[in-house]
């Protein structure tokens, strides 16, 4: 553990927490907060914006990623070196098969590796996966909540605007995948390897079929579906935290 200012998320180990969720977009940090006790800001520098607060007793840390791997690797890198153990990513995602609605949740139990951040630390053959008791604590949470959630495998990559992004989603929808999104499978890999927990929920905003473009502009506006749906995926990564919690102190 390290005690000097983190470079890019400039934090220190006095604003550490056991746990921390990790938000994609800066904007979405004080919609963690609302939900917090005690909320504060910490820092903020490039995309990494930080803040601390609890929930329900249970010391909370939220940290921005920003877009995609590199960046996501990079707060996961720098809040281990302060004393986070455990990680929850609540994201946004493009469903890949039909029926998966804007606003409803994937939980994802691993992740294929179509990013680049992860190759930068180990062979692909290496596998994303979610970690399992992070993950249970999502499920039952959401499960108790009454939020409709898919639970299963993703893909993360590293672009939107290829010359083959359709081809590309229905080849992975044929192989079963629930959704896209870009950093999970980077945190999923270096976490593991750091010995770190960490897991992914993530909001629907685009449907199997979509148009991407709107779908986003649609989350970034607050459509109603996609708006609620965050709110949904943010609930739930609290709720597990205490159970994991919970669960922590039942084991001393």
């Amino acid at each position: 553990m390290s005690s000097i200012i983190q470079p890019h998320i400039r934090c220190g180990v006095q604003d550490a927490a056991e746990y921390a969720i990790l938000p994609g977009d800066p904007g979405r940090v004080d919609r963690v907060k609302k939900l917090l006790e005690n909320p504060g800001d910490i820092a903020y520098n490039r995309e990494f914006r930080t803040a601390v607060g609890y929930y329900k007793g249970v010391r909370v840390l939220v940290a921005s990623t920003g877009i995609g791997g590199p960046s996501a690797v990079i707060a996961l890198e720098e809040l281990k070196n302060i004393g986070v153990k455990t990680f929850i990513r609540i994201g946004s995602c493009g469903a890949l098969q039909k029926g998966i609605k804007p606003g409803e949740l994937i939980i994802a139990a691993g992740a294929v590796r179509n990013d680049g951040a992860a190759d930068a630390y180990i062979e692909r053959g290496y596998p994303a996966l979610a970690d399992a008791d992070v993950t249970a604590c999502l499920v039952k949470s959401a499960e108790e909540l009454k939020f409709r959630y898919y639970h299963g495998l993703i893909r993360s990559h590293d672009s939107f605007y290829t010359d083959r992004e359709e081809e590309i989603d229905s080849y992975w929808s044929g192989m079963g995948l629930l959704g896209a999104d870009m950093e999970s499978s980077a945190l999923f890999v270096v976490g593991r390897l750091r010995k770190l927990r960490v897991a992914s929920i993530l909001n629907v905003v685009v449907e199997m079929d979509g148009d991407l473009g709107n779908g986003i502009n649609d989350y970034v506006e607050g459509e109603d579906f996609s708006a609620a749906g965050e709110e949904r995926e943010i609930i739930t990564a609290l709720e597990a935290i205490v159970k994991l919690e919970n669960n922590e102190k039942k084991s001393y």
